[in-house]
């Protein structure tokens, strides 16, 4: 047994850094730092609607999701050809290695990029590619999560999952992403239905601006095995309590949460009583290009507005990403251990 209580205070910050995490919920395109995208922009020969680097930095100032959506999806056009994929991928790996993420499941959204014409094949291709040499260079274990766009129809994503059955051994699993409002999970039922047909994991979007009653539907309807956001699930104590009896994950972003104003501060940020409902809650870092850090600065921040939390709530939101993850049960058992021991190494 871990004693957490032997772990000082003062410890916490190096420690959030050290231990071994899982990322469950990172939008690949969303790590496409300002700098890569004028890089890829000069290479492709795109031309951008900001002058600098700090102009566009400058415009990731958002009031809720669509006005990041706006930024998003602009730029994503940079992304032409299965180099660029690899290269973005490959960007976020280095950072995730250096913040001691062992095991990532990428979001990537292929309507953003099939819409411009750029090849199905070209989008999974590049990202598998990063994938691969990341676990063979880095020993970051990585799989792929394809997403439907809310917005769009769901004829227009069965037609998406149909063009990548194709690629079936490149992807784990499907999401469902974009905006929210007015884009109840049941919108999608047929296609879900079909994915899990075909044997894949199910996760979706709900909870974050829309209401809860979404989150029923993507539990009911959708059949998900892990929610994504989720933190308006407090406003239903039933759902709660349901939650915390399924052992449902909720892949939670505190960074983004405050920086589309789901939350004014990380202050006020209801993680602390997800947890203590007893759910299943994970840290994660969303798109930390544009919403201002990476894994370790989701956790640092967040435990640093948070005096009330300590050594006990970080081993548990690791702990609980390593439950969430799709990954075979001797994997999850064997990061514990190596959690396990960090922990115990600080508690002298």
């Amino acid at each position: 047994m871990i004693d957490f209580d032997r772990i000082r205070p003062d410890r916490l910050p190096a420690l959030l850094r050290a231990m071994p995490k899982a990322e469950l919920h990172i939008h690949i395109e969303g790590s496409l730092e300002p700098e890569l995208i004028f890089k890829l922009a000069e290479r492709n020969g795109v031309k951008l609607a900001y002058p600098s680097v700090e102009a566009l930095r400058a415009a990731y100032a958002f009031t809720d999701l669509q006005s990041f959506l706006d930024i998003y999806y602009a730029g994503a056009s940079v992304l032409l050809k299965e180099q660029d994929f690899f290269d973005m991928a490959w960007a976020y790996f280095e950072k995730a290695a250096a913040d001691n993420v062992v095991h990532a499941e990428l979001f990537f959204d292929p309507q953003t990029h099939t819409e411009r014409g750029v090849p199905m094949g070209t989008v999974i291709r590049g990202l598998e590619h990063a994938c691969r040499r990341a676990h063979a260079e880095m020993g970051i274990s990585a799989s792929l999560i394809l997403c439907f766009l809310r917005h769009l129809s769901e004829d227009a994503a069965m037609a998406t999952l149909e063009e990548a059955l194709p690629y079936r051994q490149h992807f784990i699993g499907v999401g469902l992403d974009s905006s929210e409002r007015g884009h109840p999970p049941e919108k999608f039922a047929r296609v879900f239905a079909r994915c899990r047909e075909l044997g894949l994991r199910i996760v979706a979007h709900a909870g974050e601006e829309g209401p809860p009653e979404y989150i029923r539907s993507a539990l009911d309807v959708l059949k998900v095995e892990r929610i994504d956001h989720g933190v308006r699930c407090v406003e239903d104590p039933a759902l709660v309590r349901r939650l915390a009896a399924e052992r449902m994950p909720l892949t939670v972003c505190p960074l983004s949460n405050v920086k589309l104003c789901v939350f004014k501060t990380l202050a006020d940020h209801n993680l602390p009583a997800l947890l203590k409902a007893g759910l299943v809650a994970t840290i994660n870092s969303d798109d930390p290009a544009y919403f201002g850090g990476y894994m370790n600065d989701n956790f640092v921040q967040t435990f640093a507005a948070l005096p009330q939390w300590g050594a006990r709530e970080a081993w548990q939101l690791a702990h609980n990403s390593f439950e969430a993850s799709f990954v075979p049960e001797a994997a999850k058992q064997a990061w514990v251990r190596q959690l396990d021991q960090v922990f115990a190494a600080a508690a002298v």
